[in-house]
């Protein structure tokens, strides 16, 4: 079995909503968690678990410098129609182990839902730069 010298470096990576490029993003997750249902059988003293469905979470944390938020926030007050977003990461190390034998690795969240505070304004005489953190929920991932 051979050692995995070089691990994939997180910082190598890219995250677009909507197809437009997250210049300021610092951190991203997409999450897959199943929904599990746990039974026991007459005769069997452990406990069986399949799954019987899924979701999907995730967060995406940025440096403010764009107003996206906002307007999804006004639009939706303006029409109620909920925003829905397309999200994509994508990590590249072409240095990694995983690189040489896989590539790049992208994953592509459909159908995103926002499911946590928005913020909306952001001042702090302790602060420096203002950073933003979604919580999101998607139907899809492909």
């Amino acid at each position: 079995m051979s050692e995995n010298i070089k691990p994939v470096n997180a910082i190598e990576g890219k995250a677009y909503i909507d197809g437009i490029e997250v210049m300021d993003a610092v951190k991203m997750t997409i999450r897959f968690v199943p929904k599990v249902a746990n039974y026991r059988i007459v005769g069997k003293k452990g406990t069986h678990r399949r799954w019987v469905g899924y979701d999907i979470t995730g967060t995406l944390d940025e440096y403010k410098t764009t107003n996206r938020y906002e307007t999804m926030v006004k639009n939706y007050i303006a029409n109620g129609k909920t925003p829905e977003l397309t999200i994509q990461a994508i990590r590249t190390d072409p240095d990694s182990d995983y690189h040489e034998t896989v590539g790049n690795e992208s994953v592509t969240a459909t159908g995103v839902v926002i499911t946590g505070e928005i913020p909306l304004m952001d001042i702090d005489t302790g602060g420096e730069l203002v950073k933003e953190s979604i919580a999101f929920g998607a139907r899809n991932v492909v």
